[in-house]
This record gives C-alpha cells, structure tokens and sequence, in this order.
C-alpha cells in the first residue's frame, strides 16, 4: 500500500430482481434493448435490465449528468492480447467489459449478476471487479475444483470437511472470477493461473500464473446472506474505502 496516499473510495450497489421494471428500459442503448429481447428467460431479462439501468443512474449520479448521457464501450482484454501478440483476431461482436466513456469517463464498473441478485462495483480511476455466485450443491463440484481451482487451493478445498466444501468453492469462484473481470480478461483468463486465500481467512491474491497479473490488488469477500458467495477486487496500492448500498437504498435509486 502506499504510504500516505488517502484510500481510494469503491462502492458496491445490490438490486434484487423484484426492482425489475420495463420503465428502466429508457435508459438502455437500442442496441442494449434489442440484446435483452434475445435473452430466453424472464429472469436473464430482468438482471441485464438491472445492471445496465444502475450502472448509468450511479455514474450519472457520482458524475452530475442525466444517465441518458452515461455511454460505455466494451473492451476484452484477451481479444486485445490477441492482437498484440499476434496470436489471433479480436471477436468482432462487440463484448467484454463495459469501460465509461463521455461524461464518466475514468470512472471504473463491474456488474455481477446470479439468482435473485444483481450487483454493480464502482471506483473512480482503478479496475475494479465484482462477483456474486448463488451456491448450488448440485453440480459436480468435483468435476468443477478440477478446472477452476489450483494446486494448492484444491489440496485445501479437499481437506475441508464435506458439509463446508460446497460454499468454500463458490467462495474461491467468487474471488477469483471478481479479480480476473477486474483485470478486464473474465472467465477466458483462466481460473486455475490465479490463486487465492481459503475463503475463511481474509481475502488476499496469493499467485497469478504467467502473464498479466496485476501489480497490486485488494481484495474483500461482501455478504449477500445464506446461499451466496461475493467478492470484491480493486487492482490498486491503495487502501480501500468501501461503502455498500443495501437494495432499498438501490431500489429508490432505480425508481426515485
């Protein structure tokens, strides 16, 4: 951390489904509004709607201007490393993480969203990444660890007694995920490169495998209740000065 320097302020914004309302489709993008129709289930609808919608009325609320005005381009950084190595094209549909420009530019997003919770992460000039994961002991958490875990987190995940294990592996999935979108590669980064304290003990990157890794992180779980995992990252020296808007404070948000 850096000394003397004042924390950098994140904040952490949580929205239940149930907020969900067609009114918030004004402040979509036509091109948002067309990929929320291709989207099969009520439930995938109403957490894109969630996330598009806040994100714009936080940023348009931090920077002062109507959330109509908040624009974002989508940028994958695996894509870009492609490119630059010449290992390979970028996609061209446009993907990946939302990046503000115009009037919130130099402002930082992440939007997680899983079961009945959407949540958005803000941070004013530092990547930022969140993650929320609904735990489901019904999938194959063995077949799961094998790819998502690394050595040394999988030789802890095994000696966790057999109630634990399940909410211990959406606990390291959210870690890890939230710092690999803050780094702007997500999923396609790998989730074996990176590895992170037991999710029992304080947050804390431990190992990142080859390339790419971030020179400094802070890392935080967040509490969603029973039946969820969450986690926050911050790629900075900095301490962290974190604030968490509960969902009544985002539902007069989404609807004031």
């Amino acid at each position: 951390m850096t000394q003397g320097s004042a924390p950098l302020v994140s904040t952490v914004w949580w929205a239940h489904t149930s907020t969900a309302s067609d009114r918030l489709l004004r402040l979509l993008t036509e091109q948002e509004r067309v990929r929320n129709t291709r989207f099969r289930l009520q439930a995938d609808r109403e957490r894109h709607l969630l996330g598009r919608a806040l994100a714009r009325l936080a940023l348009a609320e931090r920077v002062g201007c109507p959330p109509e005005k908040v624009e974002f381009d989508l940028r994958c950084r695996s894509c870009e490393d492609k490119v630059r190595t010449g290992a390979g094209e970028a996609d061209k549909a446009p993907h990946g993480k939302p990046v503000p420009v115009g009037p919130a530019q130099g402002w930082e997003v992440s939007i997680s969203h899983s079961g009945e919770w959407v949540a958005l992460a803000l941070a004013e000039g530092a990547p930022v990444g969140v993650d929320v994961e609904r735990v489901a002991d019904s999938r194959d958490l063995g077949g799961l660890a094998a790819y998502t875990l690394a050595d040394a987190e999988r030789r802890a995940w095994d000696a966790l007694p057999e109630p634990h294990r399940v909410e211990a592996f959406f606990g390291y999935w959210a870690r890890k995920e939230a710092l690999l979108k803050a780094t702007g590669l997500g999923l396609s980064g790998g989730l074996r490169r990176v590895a992170v304290t037991p999710p029992h003990t304080e947050a804390r990157l431990v190992a990142w495998e080859g390339e790419g890794g971030p020179a400094s992180t802070w890392m935080a779980d967040l509490e969603r209740g029973p039946g969820y995992r969450s986690a926050l990252a911050v790629l900075t020296d900095r301490s962290v000065e974190l604030t968490v808007h509960p969902s009544e404070h985002t539902a007069r948000l989404l609807h004031g």
